[in-house]
């Protein structure tokens, strides 16, 4: 290449690992390379053909990531007919993969940004669900997308953990007769709220395990049967009173009733 030339980075989506490499390769030549196009988003051939025709006007090289055979078998052909030096990012490697894999990529432009963006956004997802989790901050309430109501231990944190990693953000309110709840929960549509019951007998064995847990005595008012009916009687008449869906976890895992939820959210959009 003549000295300050110009390297075409082109891809079907948005070019970024093709000019990580071709910059990480530019730098080793000490500033000869004078620029590096790169042109994300190519879906034409009409466009490859412009660029296969500028880069040759420059002598210059194109490097690529394109996924889409029908492109990339355009752009080497074209580039071949016009004598441009052209190099295949990943092409080799997903080669590689098919051979060791036996089995075909599945050709989807930009795939590891959208892993990326799912990645972050279930960070983001778990992270809410740990700020908010247990009624720490209220404020919480109208920014989450689901929120789910219930007295202690009918499993309001790992329920609200799981839905996280699905990207949801989850905000858990514990329903405690002597504490008054917070407002936030009567100010938001009662569809993004779900209730979370259990049988009182359950509820006693769960409690009871968990002042053990804690060395605590099984006499403790947390796990007395009489105020288990309370809280419970107490929880059912604040659903109610919002109007949002009601589900009993007795006898069921996180995932039957993230299930649930789920469902529900679904039929409701």
């Amino acid at each position: 290449m003549d000295e300050k030339s110009i390297i075409y980075v082109i891809s079907d989506s948005i070019g970024e690992t093709a000019d990580q490499v071709t910059r990480a390769a530019a730098a080793q030549y000490g500033g000869t390379v004078g620029e590096i196009r790169r042109i994300p988003y190519v879906s034409e051939k009409q466009t490859i053909k412009e660029i296969v025709y500028e880069a040759k006007q420059h002598n210059s090289i194109i490097v690529y990531t394109m996924v889409i055979p029908e492109l990339k078998e355009y752009l080497e052909k074209e580039a071949k007919e016009q004598g441009v030096v052209f190099v295949d990012v990943m092409g080799p490697v997903i080669d590689a993969i098919s051979h060791i894999t036996k089995s075909k990529p599945t050709y989807t432009p930009g795939i590891i940004r959208q892993l990326d963006e799912e990645y972050f956004r279930k960070v983001e997802a778990i992270e809410f669900a740990v700020k908010y989790d247990d009624g720490k901050d209220p404020r919480g309430i109208k920014k989450a997308d689901i929120v789910i109501l219930g007295v202690s231990r009918t499993s309001k944190t790992p329920l609200s953990m799981y839905l996280a990693n699905k990207n949801l953000k989850v905000a858990n309110i514990p329903l405690v007769p002597e504490v008054e709840p917070p407002k936030e929960i009567f100010e938001i549509p009662s569809k993004r709220i779900f209730g979370l019951t259990s049988s009182p007998n359950k509820l006693n064995v769960i409690r009871q395990e968990r002042l053990k847990a804690l060395g605590l005595s099984f006499e403790a008012n947390y796990a007395n049967m009489d105020r288990i009916l309370q809280e419970l009687d107490y929880a059912e008449k604040i659903m109610k009173k919002i109007g949002c869906p009601i589900i009993d976890v007795t006898h069921k895992a996180i995932e039957e009733t993230a299930s649930i939820i789920l469902r529900i959210m679904k039929e409701e959009n």
